[in-house]
């Protein structure tokens, strides 16, 4: 049997997995760095990919890797109660615990101390996630318009109003305003019920607190960490 190995990793604004989008592109706004290890840091493995608006990353999810198979998950957007088998699921609490994250190609950066870096929007990985592969996202066969959703078709439009003063929004960089707006309006918490708790979301160097409830998430308190 082969043996992968990363080529890669990414370098986010997410230190954690709480507040990570559940799907790629959920936060568009969200700039990510690709950083290739010294082994893949060349020209030549890049040539003709900014040629491609969009691409797919094959990532570890690190932090998640299980001891024994269970075929059975209980996807957070059907409440957390409700099991449905791991393949039919974007679980990352997988046998092998591969995930495919799709992403838009921004740039291709030339770094002095990493090389050539890619600059892709949308990504829903945590910082230091190792990828093993990158392939171009095809859109002649890769999107499929009369695909179906399965359960997930149910809270695809599923969105929370952030609602934050200017005073406390002030206090994140203003590029990295709108992607952390994204972010909450996507609900991170472990199931989206208003159960009036106080949440702690890290995101680059702020705490974020927010509470929800009727469908409004409201911003208490942006802390730098």
């Amino acid at each position: 049997m082969a043996e992968i190995k990363p080529i890669a990793y990414i370098q986010s604004d997410f230190k954690e997995k709480f507040g990570i989008p559940r799907q790629s592109g959920r936060a568009p706004s969200i700039l990510s760095r690709v950083v290739f290890l010294p082994e893949y840091r060349t020209k030549d493995a890049l040539r003709g990919i900014d040629g491609f608006s969009h691409l797919w990353l094959i990532f570890d999810f690190s932090l998640s890797h299980v001891k024994e198979f269970t075929p059975t998950v209980r996807p957070p957007r059907l409440g957390g109660n409700e099991r449905v088998g791991v393949f039919a699921s974007r679980s990352p609490f997988r046998p092998n615990s591969l995930g495919l994250s799709s992403v838009k190609l921004v740039n291709v950066e030339h770094t002095d101390n990493y090389g050539d870096v890619l600059i892709v929007s949308g990504a829903d990985l945590l910082d230091g996630t190792p990828i093993y592969d990158i392939k171009p996202y095809l859109p002649f066969t890769d999107c499929h318009i009369d695909a179906t959703g399965g359960y997930a078709e149910k809270v695809k439009d599923y969105k929370l109003q952030v609602v934050v003063s200017n005073e406390l929004l002030s206090v994140i960089p203003e590029e990295k305003r709108q992607g952390l707006i994204e972010c909450l309006s996507d609900d991170p918490r472990p199931s989206y019920q208003d159960d009036g708790r106080e949440y702690g979301m890290n995101y680059a160097d702020f705490n974020v607190k927010f509470t929800v409830k009727d469908n409004t998430l409201t911003i208490k308190e942006i802390n730098r960490n």
